[in-house]
């Protein structure tokens, strides 16, 4: 089964109607409808992301992402920070893999050096925000059993409640997730993370979906610890759909001088 590139906005990122009643539908054939939807080829977007501690201090970044869907080929996505200057030209590289594991570096422009992410650093912060290296991907369909809880309206979505729990239980930093799934469009409108405990852990929920010719685009959406209390709310603030992208961008030179 594919795997894409996940976003917080998510990315990622993170549409098709789904046909039928609930009657029809079983948790799995959702969350295929849901990894199915229509996807572009090429991104390239430049984010707010912004940092809000539990007393609602906010730290505001700017990031530039370029995307490449894997499709049945090999897929990448690079993040360029740009602001603040702590963190400008931070540059991290995912490359999507079809049949093992991504690959994943990250420049440190202070201590000019790359560091690939290794997988047991799956379940760490990037980049300070609440989302893990693991969360910037989408699981294999076959990782997990999905089962179909019922129907919840969250908003102003009609959603299918999905319970996935990893098949096996080290491929994860999850207990379980729990996704409402858009009966309209396929896409997740809310993500609950358990932590091994059975403890709500995280919330990713989208706050803004657009639709932009074939595509259905969370355009702003946020990540919450809710053991924590912290936030991390991303914004798109300009956005290119299929432009080719020069593969250049997507290699290592790139990572190291962020130049082609």
């Amino acid at each position: 089964m594919k795997r894409s590139i996940k976003k917080l906005v998510l990315i990622p990122l993170f549409a098709a109607g789904i046909i039928g009643t609930l009657v029809a539908e079983d948790g799995k054939s959702i969350v295929q409808k849901s990894l199915d939807v229509p996807r572009p080829r090429f991104t390239h977007s430049a984010v707010k992301m912004e940092l809000i501690d539990s007393n609602n201090s906010i730290d505001e970044r700017m990031i530039e992402e370029w995307a490449k869907d894997p499709g049945d080929k090999t897929g990448a996505a690079l993040i360029v920070f740009r602001y603040p200057a702590s963190v400008k030209d931070t540059r991290f590289l995912q490359i999507v893999n079809k049949d093992r594991a991504n690959d994943k570096w990250i420049y440190m422009p202070a201590l000019r050096t790359t560091r690939r992410i290794a997988s047991s650093d799956g379940s760490k912060s990037f980049m300070g925000t609440d989302a893990s290296y693991d969360d910037l991907e989408t699981r294999k369909i076959d990782e997990d059993t999905h089962e179909l809880l019922g129907t919840e309206t969250v908003g102003a979505y009609t959603c299918y409640k999905i319970e996935s729990i990893p098949i096996n239980a080290k491929s994860s930093q999850y207990l379980k997730r729990i996704s409402y799934i858009d009966q309209k469009t396929s896409i997740p409108i809310k993500i609950e993370m358990y932590d091994k405990k059975g403890a709500l852990l995280k919330v990713l929920e989208i706050e803004k979906l657009e639709q932009q010719g074939a595509y259905w685009i969370p355009m702003q959406g946020k990540m919450t610890n809710v053991q924590t209390k912290h936030t991390t709310r991303i914004t798109i603030l300009k956005l290119e759909l299929d432009k080719p992208i020069n593969d250049k961008m997507f290699t290592q030179n790139f990572l190291n001088t962020g130049k082609l």
